[in-house]
């Protein structure tokens, strides 16, 4: 329930089937300063995101629908604007890149610390009410078009989420240069995270699929071992 708090605060959808995990976020989000509605399922969920709705913060392991595919159905829905956050105790790479995949904007595993997870919600809220810029900037035959919010590979438009799109528009625009793994989670994630960076190296897998490229014969994505990543700005033989 939203009685009795700011109208014109962030809605955030909490979906969790689990109440001694749903009670307490909701109460500590609400503390935070967010409307909040509480889905225990998929089919609830789908319901209740609306136009309105600035976030959904959703588990992956609902009673009824999937929560890939209740995040699926949600971005086709809604769009680029609406944040989702997924919770998962999924932690295998391949059940991560399937929530990517799916449409997800960051994930959160558990057990989760709190403040982990609203700084990520912050973040995804600052990126989608701030946008990033008006711009088109082109490495090798990948254009990115930062108003429009589309990237294309040659005459192909890819298929991005949006932190994906976020990530890959950082690394073109500084094309040949190393961005450090810290500067890329601030830029991209708007936080100075100081934890684990596996968000990010799950972005990065599934933008290098995305893109064709392989890892061991990068021609647009090259890891720096430990300082961090170069968008190539010529194919590499």
């Amino acid at each position: 329930m939203t009685d009795g708090q700011d109208t014109s605060a962030p809605r955030v959808v909490l979906v969790e089937d689990d109440d001694g995990i749903a009670r307490p976020l909701a109460a500590a989000l609400r503390t935070g300063g967010y409307l909040v509605d509480h889905a225990r399922t998929g089919t609830e969920a789908l319901r209740a995101v609306t136009p309105e709705t600035a976030a959904v913060v959703l588990d992956l392991g609902l009673p009824d629908v999937d929560g890939v595919e209740v995040c699926r159905q949600l971005r086709r829905r809604h769009g680029a604007d609406l944040a989702i956050l997924v919770l998962t105790a999924r932690t295998g790479e391949t059940d991560v890149v399937v929530g990517l995949d799916a449409g997800a904007d960051d994930y959160v595993t558990k057990p989760f610390r709190l403040a982990e997870l609203q700084a990520r919600l912050r973040a995804l809220l600052r990126r989608a009410e701030g946008g990033r810029g008006t711009s088109e900037v082109t490495a090798q035959d990948v254009r990115v078009d930062r108003a429009a919010r589309r990237a294309f590979q040659g005459d192909r438009e890819l298929d991005l989420t949006p932190k994906e799109f976020d990530l890959l528009a950082e690394l073109v625009d500084r094309a040949g240069a190393v961005v450090s793994r810290e500067d890329l989670m601030r830029r991209v994630w708007e936080t100075d995270w100081l934890g684990s960076t596996k968000t990010l190296d799950m972005h990065v897998s599934t933008l290098r699929r995305k893109l064709g490229d392989d890892p061991t014969r990068p021609r647009y994505l090259t890891t720096v071992r430990g300082v961090g990543l170069r968008f190539e700005t010529g194919g590499q033989t």
